[in-house]
C-alpha cells in the first residue's frame, strides 16, 4: 500500500471514530438526577411514547387535502405543529433512557459481582439508541418538509428492551417504595 492510501485510510478511521464520538456524547446519555424511588420504574411505560408512532401518518395530511378549502399552507402549518410536539416526546423519551442507563450504571457499581454481560448489553443499546436518535431526527426534518416519513418502532425497541432490563433488576436492588 503506498504511504499517501495508507495516510488518508488512517485519517478517515480517525475522522469517523471522531464522529462517533461526538454522537455518542451529543445524542447519548448525559448525567441527571436518577429517580430516589422504585415508583418512577413502575411508571416507566414504553406506552407513553405510543402516540409518537402514529403522530406523523401521512394519513391524517392525507385527509386534510381532501378536506374542502384546503391550502397547501395548512399542511405546512399542521406538519410544523405536528414536528414540534413529537420533538418534545423525543426529548422525553431520550431523559427516560438516560436516567435507565444511569440507574443500571449505579446497579452494575453496587453489583457484589463483575456484570460484563450487562455492561456489554448497555453499551449497545446506547450506540442503537444514539444511532436510533439521529436517524428519528434526519427522518424528522425530511418529513417538516413534507418528505418521506418517521419510523420510532426500532428506536422504541431499543428504549423498552433497556426499561426491561433495569425492571429485572430493580426487585432484587431495591426494597419497593425505597
Amino acid at each position: 500500500m503506498e504511504p499517501g492510501v495508507l495516510i488518508l485510510a488512517i485519517l478517515i478511521s480517525i475522522g469517523a471514530a471522531a464522529a462517533a464520538v461526538f454522537l455518542i456524547r451529543k445524542l447519548g446519555p448525559r448525567p441527571e438526577a436518577l429517580p430516589v424511588n422504585t415508583d418512577w420504574i413502575n411508571d416507566l411505560s414504553v406506552d407513553r411514547y405510543r402516540p409518537m408512532l402514529r403522530m406523523l401518518n401521512e394519513e391524517d395530511f392525507r385527509m386534510l387535502r381532501a378536506q374542502p378549502g384546503f391550502t397547501p399552507r395548512m399542511a405546512a402549518i399542521a406538519r410544523r405543529q405536528r414536528c414540534r410536539i413529537f420533538r418534545g416526546y423525543l426529548g422525553s423519551l431520550r431523559g427516560d433512557y438516560q436516567r435507565i442507563c444511569l440507574a443500571l450504571k449505579l446497579l452494575m457499581l453496587q453489583a457484589g459481582e463483575d456484570r460484563a454481560d450487562l455492561a456489554s448489553a448497555l453499551v449497545r443499546s446506547q450506540l442503537a439508541f444514539t444511532y436510533g436518535m439521529a436517524m428519528v431526527r434526519i427522518h424528522l426534518l425530511l418529513f417538516r418538509f413534507g418528505i418521506g416519513t418517521v419510523d420510532m418502532a426500532s428506536l422504541l425497541k431499543v428504549f423498552d428492551g433497556l426499561r426491561l432490563e433495569l425492571r429485572s433488576m430493580v426487585p432484587a436492588a431495591l426494597p419497593a417504595g425505597a
